[in-house]
């Protein structure tokens, strides 16, 4: 395959059992590469390799006096120049070749399963590994692939190099025959120790990059209480360590290099000590012990591909496990049935973990005690089990399990929003530009999720953009944006997409309560006739819900509107309204009467019930991320 061909229409289906086998699934899917490589590689090294002949030639032709041979060799030398250049230019293109198409496809699979898993992947695996497999771990990958045919050449060309002097002059040639081995072999027995150090220096970097990532993420939090000298006396300590076991590892792989300069040498010191008596006995004549000499200084360059192969699956396998253990990750204990790849699913949105039950085209909220249930909730409402090996079923819409359809069907009938969604850097324009049906125009979903102050802002913050907001290009993870307007502008991509099942967990934490009241009722008003689930314990929300839903643990507890369980259950009431252990409310609830101590919430709109439900909408101990403020 050429470069030009990329991307692979199918990368394959990789070898995840190990990083050896994915390492080899690769050099096998891109065979015929590696043998044009391999062939270009023995001209190159081949050409080397004869270039003492020749000289050996022209010496003993003008210690002869022969003209003729004089100019064979001469001729002779002009080929194998010619073969050389050939065969470094092509060589060098056929590996490159192979190293970009294997790091392509390595790239591919991963995009795959990323898409394949979405959100679930990152708790799975730590986010920093995915970086890194996708961009440090693909190089040494690729470096695997390319080096295996240099390798090839390389071991064929000393083999050819061997039998050839053995069959040109047998008293050096069974020299240089038992002494090439050796020289390929030496180091061998101290590739464990050089892994096991570059092992412990790349986890030991990962840590400290993890680290790094961390701080830099929580900056803002650092300056507010303080740390920042704390986590950088961390990072500190940490580089320390990474630079440490990289010097021990420099080390080890230069012992390793330095047995490769050294025993060739070793080596060529024998051939010419025994040539030399050879010689002066008359056994040899000057022009073979010259091929001889420079036969075995050049076995050096071959060599070097010995030592290469040996650091390129040191590093590489590593990386190899990893990213196989990423690729090995599944979607769900089952796909899709033979047949029913194209299955559609509709109808009503059922738990049978829980017991949920979400009516197709309602609005339906689920309040749950324990935000880690909610967060399971959420992942199987997505069509991800929880824990794979619990054997828990599947959530149904309708009849249909959800991992029991195709990764494209399931995604058009259920999204879930993240109670911390990202935000990808580009225009805002490219960060609506989701895969949808079109019903719903981003302009629409924009002003259902209260975005106006979003686009002014954005509007203003280039001059680039014409005063254009979605032409504006927004920051990674949108930082250059409150908590908020984040949460809003990921609310209005969710809405854009308008799948037949939306799932949102805490859609409104982090705006204020008079925002909170116009969202929820933009939301209610674009999503009607469509399945809507809310998991949240904001009055505000709960009071628009057709269907309010009380989860206990693992388990639905109440089923009924926010008014009547506000009114009928204490559990509920102990949730939403946060009351202390002695069933006094932590604050007053707005709307709260002489009959009614609970109280219940004043409509939307009433500025004063409004503002006092501001913190009732916020986890106890949170302080919610307002408007005004800046990331």
């Amino acid at each position: 395959m050429q470069i030009h061909d990329l991307p692979y229409a199918d990368p394959g289906v990789p070898d995840v059992r190990s990083g050896t086998r994915f390492l080899f699934w690769l050099g096998r899917g891109q065979l015929g590469g590696q043998v044009r490589a391999t062939l270009w590689g023995l001209l190159l090294q081949l050409s080397i390799a004869a270039l003492p002949l020749a000289v050996g030639l022209a010496v003993q032709a003008v210690v002869d006096r022969d003209a003729g041979r004089l100019g064979l060799a001469g001729g002779l030398l002009a080929l194998l120049g010619a073969g050389l250049a050939v065969g470094d230019v092509m060589l060098h293109r056929a590996a490159v070749t192979n190293w970009i198409t294997a790091a392509a496809r390595v790239q591919q699979l991963l995009s795959r399963k990323t898409a394949e898993l979405g959100s679930l992947l990152t708790r799975r695996v730590a986010a920093g590994e995915v970086v890194a497999v996708s961009t440090g771990d693909v190089e040494k990958i690729g470096w695997f692939v390319e080096a295996l045919s240099r390798f090839a050449a390389a071991a064929l060309t000393l083999v050819a190099v061997c039998v050839g002097l053995m069959v040109y002059q047998p008293a050096l040639g069974v020299v240089v025959a038992v002494g090439v081995p050796v020289l390929a072999l030496a180091a061998l027995p101290l590739l464990p120790r050089a892994t096991r150090r570059a092992d412990v220096q790349r986890e030991k970097a990962g840590r400290a990059t993890e680290l790094a990532s961390d701080t830099v993420a929580g900056l803002r939090v650092l300056r507010g209480i303080g740390g920042e000298e704390l986590f950088l006396g961390r990072y500190r300590a940490a580089s320390q360590e990474v630079r440490r076991a990289a010097v021990r590892s420099a080390r080890m792989w230069a012992l390793i290099a330095a047995i490769q300069v050294l025993l060739p040498g070793v080596l060529l010191i024998v051939v010419v000590a025994h040539g030399a008596r050879l010689a002066l006995d008359g056994r040899i004549t000057v022009g073979q012990l010259v091929t001889v000499y420079g036969t075995v200084m050049l076995t050096h360059h071959p060599l070097r591909n010995f030592e290469e192969i040996a650091m390129a699956f040191s590093f590489s396998r590593p990386s190899a496990r990893r990213a196989a253990r990423v690729l090995a990750l599944t979607r769900s204990t089952s796909g899709p049935a033979r047949g029913e790849e194209g299955r559609k699913a509709s109808g009503d949105l059922y738990d049978p973990v829980t017991g949920l039950l979400a009516p197709a085209g309602g609005f339906t909220a689920v309040v749950c005690g324990d935000p880690d249930a909610a967060g399971r909730l959420a992942e199987r409402l997505g069509g991800h089990p929880t824990d794979p090996g619990t054997g828990h079923r599947s959530v149904l819409l309708g009849a249909v399990p959800l991992d029991e359809l195709a990764l494209d069907s399931a995604r058009t009938a259920v999204l879930v929003q993240d109670k911390d969604p990202v935000l990808l850097s580009g225009t805002l324009r490219e960060l609506l530009d989701v895969p949808s049906p079109g019903t719903v125009r981003p302009r629409d979903a924009l002003a259902a999720a209260e975005c106006g102050d979003v686009l002014d802002a954005l509007a203003q913050a280039s001059a680039d953009s014409g005063g254009d907001p979605l032409r504006t290009r927004i920051t990674e993870r949108g930082r250059s944006l409150s908590g908020g307007q984040r949460q809003r502008l990921a609310l209005a991509r969710s809405l854009v997409t308008d799948p037949e099942v939306l799932v949102l967990d805490e859609p409104t934490s982090a705006v204020d309560s008079h925002t909170e009241a116009r969202v929820a009722a933009g939301v209610r008003r674009l999503r009607a006739g469509a399945t809507t689930v809310v998991l949240t314990s904001s009055p505000l929300l709960l009071d628009l819900a057709d269907r309010v839903v009380l989860l206990d643990g693992d388990a639905v507890a109440a089923v009924g509107t926010h008014r009547a369980l506000l009114r009928d259950d204490p559990r509920y009431r102990a949730v939403v309204t946060r009351e202390t252990d002695g069933g006094r409310p932590a604050r007053p609830t707005a709307g709260a009467g002489p009959g009614d101590p609970a109280g219940s919430p004043a409509p939307v709109g009433a500025s004063e019930g409004v503002a006092s439900t501001a913190h009732d909408s916020v986890p106890a101990g949170d302080v919610p991320e307002l408007e005004g403020e800046t990331a």
